[in-house]
């Protein structure tokens, strides 16, 4: 079909009036109190007055109400779904600084088939996808990571499956020290039970980069399958870590660069302006809407980085950025759109695979192959099992609920 063309969120704002408001009509009204009544019809006065709440369980009134918003939400996203289709998606193409591969495509159901039976079923394709359970307690903070790599066994229904896991200990540095501190009230870091920022983030990266490791070093198929954006923010920061940051970088520009035939898929766009444009997409068709070196460029410029690693992090930017475009797809009229990250050589035929993939599952229009990478992690990584096991060695210890939160002892 044609390719229409790009639009942006900046554009649909254009025609909004920008004249301000007098100030003798807004002397009465803080800041942010017109978005929340315009966002969600009442103001904000009248939701803090708790007199104005429901009392009981009203049941029925509930569910009345419920499906008069959503009916009435349903309504107007159909009537935008048309206006998209009509104004914004054709002019995707022809935007100022389009990208030449930008607009809206349409796979055919017989290049869905050539995709299921030449490299979906035989194996030619794998999915990689991980999780992590984490664990903490005053002596030890402990956290479990499991990768699973999948690719189908010749029809739909038959999987192959590989699994990689490592785990992580983090002590206490000075545990002394952290105790004179809360004397002086300078201890502003996390309690057992709850998450560290630093360190929750670091156990992020490190099962990002292994993900995108093990795609790049273990699968063997020529096409792979990621799950999510392929260089997210913790891996372009390096989660506070430079030596992270250039085992990404090197890993991320190999991916990039020598793999080539990859394709990643985020479980949901991260902006409303994209959710709406991928609405207005029919079974099968997927838009192409820039590279992605803009977006990186933002998380490094905004990163902070030591000595010569912002450059390098730049020249990541740089040299790859421009290779990787992504868009948006829709395997059916069930199912949401869904984002999709791949090289811009093969672009088209990253696009089919997702879709192809996808419309397995048709409720869904994920890609079935990282569900059942998901399912396998969880099965044999499962947070319930990793508790169970360090439940069992804090009894052999003989402490066996001295370190543990009030959650983690309910019955």
């Amino acid at each position: 079909m044609s390719r229409p063309e790009n639009a942006t969120v900046a554009e649909r704002q254009a025609g909004r009036s920008t004249n301000p408001t007098p100030e003798a009509d807004v002397q009465d009204t803080l800041v942010g109190d017109r978005e929340y009544s315009e966002a969600f019809g009442e103001d904000l006065a009248r939701t803090l007055d708790v007199d104005t709440w429901a009392t009981g369980m009203d049941w029925e009134g509930a569910v009345a109400r419920l499906r008069g918003e959503i009916a009435a939400a349903v309504h107007r996203e159909e009537s935008l779904r048309d206006i998209v289709r009509r104004e914004v998606l054709p002019k995707i193409r022809r935007a100022p600084g389009a990208h030449e591969d930008a607009g809206v495509y349409f796979a055919r159901p017989d290049e869905i088939a050539k995709v299921h039976e030449g490299l979906l079923f035989p194996g030619l394709v794998e999915a990689v996808d991980g999780t992590s359970s984490s664990h903490d307690t005053l002596p030890l903070g402990i956290t479990q990571i499991g990768i699973a790599v999948v690719s189908y066994g010749g029809t739909s229904a038959t999987f192959a499956q590989r699994v990689y896991r490592k785990e992580v200990a983090g002590r206490t540095s000075d545990p002394f020290r952290a105790a004179l501190e809360v004397i002086d009230r300078r201890d502003a870091r996390s309690g057992v039970d709850q998450k560290d920022g630093l360190s929750e983030l670091a156990r992020r990266g490190i099962m990002t980069y292994a993900e995108r490791k093990i795609l790049l070093d273990k699968a063997t198929a020529p096409w792979r399958i990621g799950h999510g954006a392929p260089a997210p923010y913790e891996l372009l920061t390096g989660s506070g870590n430079m030596r992270l940051l250039k085992a990404s970088l090197d890993v991320l520009r190999k991916m990039i660069l020598e793999l080539k035939q990859f394709v990643f898929i985020p479980s949901a766009p991260g902006e409303r302006g994209l959710l709406t444009i991928g609405n207005a997409l029919l079974p099968g068709e997927y838009v192409i809407l820039n590279s992605l070196e803009g977006v990186i460029e933002r998380i490094v410029e905004k990163g902070h980085y030591a000595a010569e690693h912002k450059e390098n992090a730049r020249q990541f930017v740089r040299d790859c950025g421009p290779h990787v475009m992504y868009g948006l797809y829709c395997a059916s009229d069930h199912s949401p759109p869904y984002m999709f990250y791949a090289h811009r050589q093969h672009v088209h035929t990253a696009a089919r695979i997702a879709i192809a993939d996808s419309i397995l599952r048709p409720a869904r229009g994920f890609p079935m192959l990282i569900d059942v990478a998901d399912v396998t992690c969880k099965s044999v990584f499962g947070a319930a099992g990793f508790l169970g096991l360090i439940h069992d060695a804090y009894s052999q210890a003989g402490v066996p609920m001295r370190y543990f939160g009030e959650r983690e002892t309910r019955r």
